[in-house]
C-alpha cells in the first residue's frame, strides 16, 4: 500500500448502501420533543399511572433514545463530542448496524484477521456479506499488508481490526494500522475493546484524522459492566448521524443508562480495579511460566493471556471443568492450536487456577 487517500475527497454517501439513502427513518415521540420533569407526556402510548414497582415510578416512560447524559459523561472521559459517539446495545450492536449502513447483501465484502473476535464474521454473514479471512501473520499475531492490498477491491467495503486482538492479546502496529486507513477508500472498523489494558493510546483522538475510521470501545471490560451492554463507537459526525437514523429507536434502557453514569463518575475504584488487573495479569505471567506442560505463555495488553499447552490442551480444559473452573479453549481457532485462554481473575481465583494446574503436572508426571 503505497498510495494515500486525500481526505478531502472522502465520499461518504457513495459507501452507503441505495436503500439506506433513501430510508426515512422512524422518528420516536421523544426525538420530537425535548423532556422536561415537569411536562405532561401522552404521546408515546405508555403507562401514565405508572409500572408495579413501588420503589420507582419512571421506568413507565421510555428512556432517552439518543442517551444524551450518559454521552456527556463518556465526552467528558475521552474529550470528545457528543456528535461523535454512538451507543449501542453491546458492541454487537453496532457491528450489525455498520453491516447494515455500508454493505450490500450477495455483493460487497468485509475482510477480517482471523484468529480475531468471532462476531465480525457472524454478523456479515447474516447480512449475506462475502467475509475475506486474511491471517494473521504466524511469527507475531500483525497483520499481513501485501495481502490485505491484493484482497482489497471495488466490492471491499468494510475491513475489521481489533486492537488489542481477541484471543491473542497482542497490540496491532500501529503503522499497519494508519497505512490501511490511508490507503483504503472503504469503512475501516478498529476495536479497541481491550484498549484501557494496553499502553498503546486509543485511535479515537483521530476521528477527525481519518473520515472513513469507526472506533469501538466498551463498558463491559475494564469498567466491568458486562451485565448491562454498553457498546461505545466514536466516528465522524456524518457516521454517526446516519448510525442514529438506523438504529432501534431506544435501543439503551433506563436501567444501563443510569448503572454505566454512576460507574463513570466513580473513577477511583476504576482506576484500582484496573491497577489490580494488571497487578494480576503479571502474577499468571510468571506462574503459568513456572508449569511445565505450559510451551508459551504470549504478551498480553489485554485482560486476559493466551497460553500453549503443547498436546494437552483439551486434557487441561477438561481437568479444569471438573474443578469448576472454566476458561475458553482456542484450540480449533486458526494459528491458536493448543491454545487456551484464560481470563485474568482475583488473586483468589487465580492462586486457585494456578494450584490445579500444578496438580495436574504433577498428575501427568506421575504417570510416566
Amino acid at each position: 500500500m503505497n498510495s494515500r487517500n486525500d481526505c478531502s475527497k472522502f465520499n461518504l454517501n457513495s459507501l452507503i448502501r441505495e436503500n439506506i439513502l433513501n430510508i426515512y427513518p422512524y422518528t420516536s415521540a421523544r426525538i420530537e420533543h425535548k423532556k422536561k420533569q415537569e411536562s405532561i407526556f401522552l404521546d408515546a402510548n405508555e403507562n401514565s399511572f405508572g409500572s408495579p414497582l413501588s420503589f420507582y415510578n419512571f421506568y413507565n416512560r421510555y428512556p432517552d433514545p439518543l442517551q444524551i447524559q450518559l454521552k456527556n459523561k463518556i465526552s467528558e472521559l475521552k474529550n470528545i463530542s457528543i456528535s461523535n459517539i454512538f451507543i449501542g446495545n453491546g458492541s454487537d450492536e453496532i457491528i450489525d448496524i455498520i453491516y447494515r449502513i455500508f454493505s450490500r447483501p450477495g455483493v460487497d465484502h468485509s475482510i477480517i484477521f482471523p484468529p480475531t473476535y468471532g462476531m465480525y464474521e457472524v454478523s456479515g454473514r447474516i447480512h449475506g456479506i462475502n467475509v475475506i479471512k486474511i491471517p494473521l501473520t504466524m511469527d507475531r499475531y500483525q497483520l499481513n499488508i501485501e495481502k490485505i492490498e491484493n484482497s482489497i477491491n471495488q466490492y471491499s467495503k468494510i475491513i475489521f481490526i481489533c486492537s488489542p486482538n481477541n484471543p491473542t492479546g497482542n497490540d496491532i502496529l500501529e503503522q499497519d494500522i494508519e497505512n490501511i486507513l490511508n490507503n483504503f477508500s472503504g469503512i475501516v472498523v478498529l476495536d479497541e475493546a481491550y484498549i484501557d489494558f494496553s499502553k498503546k493510546k486509543s485511535f479515537s483522538n483521530k476521528i477527525d484524522q481519518y473520515p472513513n475510521l469507526i472506533v469501538l470501545q466498551t463498558l463491559s471490560k475494564s469498567w466491568g459492566l458486562a451485565g448491562i451492554r454498553i457498546g461505545i463507537g466514536f466516528a465522524s459526525k456524518e457516521i454517526i448521524e446516519w448510525m442514529n437514523k438506523i438504529k432501534f429507536p431506544y435501543n439503551i434502557n433506563i436501567l444501563s443508562q443510569e448503572v454505566a453514569i454512576q460507574a463513570l463518575e466513580n473513577k477511583d475504584l476504576y482506576f484500582y480495579h484496573l491497577k489490580s488487573i494488571l497487578k494480576e495479569r503479571k502474577y499468571l505471567e510468571e506462574n503459568f511460566k513456572k508449569i511445565s506442560f505450559i510451551t508459551k505463555v504470549y504478551p498480553s495488553s489485554t485482560n486476559f493471556l493466551l497460553v500453549k499447552i503443547h498436546f494437552l490442551s483439551k486434557k487441561v480444559y477438561q481437568y479444569l471443568i471438573k474443578n469448576q473452573i472454566f476458561v475458553r479453549d482456542r484450540s480449533k481457532i486458526i494459528l491458536c492450536n493448543d491454545c487456551l485462554r484464560i481470563t485474568v481473575g482475583t488473586r483468589y481465583e487465580n492462586q486457585l487456577l494456578v494450584k490445579k494446574m500444578i496438580q495436574y503436572s504433577l498428575l501427568i508426571k506421575n504417570k510416566l
